[in-house]
């Protein structure tokens, strides 16, 4: 059985708990706009959490736009511990996550590789704990600066190329780079079995790799490029990122003697041949020093006004030609002085070989030719000329190791 005096008690009870909540409520509606007057609702339920800007701190800011490669990504707490941070990198429409790590007592994320990439979005997703106990989240999202300007480096020898034990790679800036330092770090040359490597800047725009000694027949070499966005001079950025690799084969070096009028071909160290050669004459000797076959020609045309002999010969058909130098040195085939190779020496500085108009496998010239590859040495000795200079054509051979080691940019 009820009674009514209980009833009338717990009715009393609840209606003072309303109008507490009432006056709390009234009293929290009072509060001015800056939180200064009145109780306050946030404080009466134990206080309000703070916005999550204010916990989570992410720099770039977000909505930044045209943040340079150097901007310092970076994610942390004033208070409390980040639980998580992803970031997302989209760059030529793909997607790729940004490896970072939050650091030991949970206050900072940064990324593994502190360069950010050009003409990209990245996005980051953090969530945090702060000092007060609440979890937050936050999204941000900011761009990188889009370059005017790029640069690309020209590589030899190509991808999957089988060359001589005398190759040289080198590459060709399309651009002045002005902080030699920071693309020579951005490439690397590695080969197998392993051997010391060493850059040497030519100028410029121009930087080659080589060991000390010509490579092993057999070496494997990989050429990685992590140009893209390197800044190379100001304003202007890399364009590459790519991974090739040759093979070196077998060894053949081959001795010119200017004044014996011979050739002598070795492979692998044995004596394969001596071949006659005509060789620059008097007024226009062939340079002494060590040369690459840098290029292949089955026929091409030899214009003496390309090469500042004015208009001394113009021949549209030379075959078998093995270009040695970029200032227009040739081992060639010679079928206009069939009797000069072994006897005179005739050309305008090049190495010629007997061959037929039209080229032939069975003439010295196509045989040589035929058993030749791109990045064999070809050493000219006995000529009455200066030794090639080590930026001519793929020459870096004349010079000593310990100055081409001194040509790094990177001290």
């Amino acid at each position: 059985m009820s009674h009514p005096q209980g009833r009338a008690r717990r009715a009393g009870a609840a209606l003072a708990a309303a109008l507490t909540w009432a006056g709390l409520l009234a009293g929290a509606a009072g509060c001015s706009s800056d939180g200064t007057d009145g109780l306050g609702i946030d404080r009466v339920l134990g206080g309000k959490p703070a916005a999550p800007e204010d916990v989570i701190r992410i720099s770039p800011d977000d909505g930044t736009k045209a943040v340079r490669p150097d901007g310092r990504l970076a994610v942390r707490v004033p208070a409390g511990r980040l639980e998580s941070v992803s970031v997302v990198r989209s760059q030529d429409a793909q997607d790729s996550p940004v490896p970072g790590h939050i650091a030991a007592d949970g206050r900072t994320w940064r990324p593994d590789d502190p360069r950010l990439a050009l003409a990209a979005k990245y996005t980051v997703d953090a969530v945090a704990v702060d000092g007060a106990g609440h979890r937050s989240a936050r999204h941000t999202t900011f761009t990188t600066l889009v370059p005017d300007e790029r640069f690309i480096g020209y590589v030899t020898p190509e991808n999957r190329a089988t060359v001589g034990t005398g190759m040289i790679v080198s590459l060709a800036f399309s651009r002045d780079i002005d902080n030699r330092a920071a693309v020579e770090r951005a490439i690397r040359v590695t080969a197998k079995p392993a051997v010391e490597i060493r850059p040497h800047w030519f100028g410029k725009n121009r930087l080659d790799f080589r060991p000390e000694r010509y490579w092993q027949p057999g070496t494997v070499v990989t050429v990685g490029l992590d140009l893209r966005d390197v800044e190379g001079a100001r304003g202007v950025y890399g364009l590459q990122s790519k991974t090739f690799t040759f093979t070196v084969g077998r060894s053949q070096v081959s001795l010119v003697d200017a004044a014996a009028h011979t050739m002598e071909v070795r492979r692998d160290g044995e004596l394969l041949a001596t071949v006659p050669i005509t060789a620059g004459a008097p007024e226009h000797t062939t340079y002494n020093g060590k040369m690459v076959v840098m290029e292949m020609h089955d026929v091409t045309r030899m214009n003496s006004r390309t090469v500042g002999f004015g208009g001394e010969y113009d021949i549209p058909d030379v075959p078998h030609a093995l270009k040695l130098t970029d200032s227009g040195t040739f081992l060639h085939g010679n079928y206009w002085a069939p009797d000069a190779p072994g006897h005179v020496n005739v050309s305008h500085g090049c190495v010629g070989l007997r061959d037929v108009k039209g080229g032939s496998s069975d003439t010295p010239a196509g045989w040589f030719y035929d058993r030749s590859l791109i990045g064999d040495v070809v050493e000219v000795v006995n000529s009455k000329d200066k030794t090639v200079s080590p930026d001519n054509g793929l020459g870096g051979w004349n010079m000593g190791w310990k100055e081409w080691k001194a040509g790094s940019a990177v001290k």
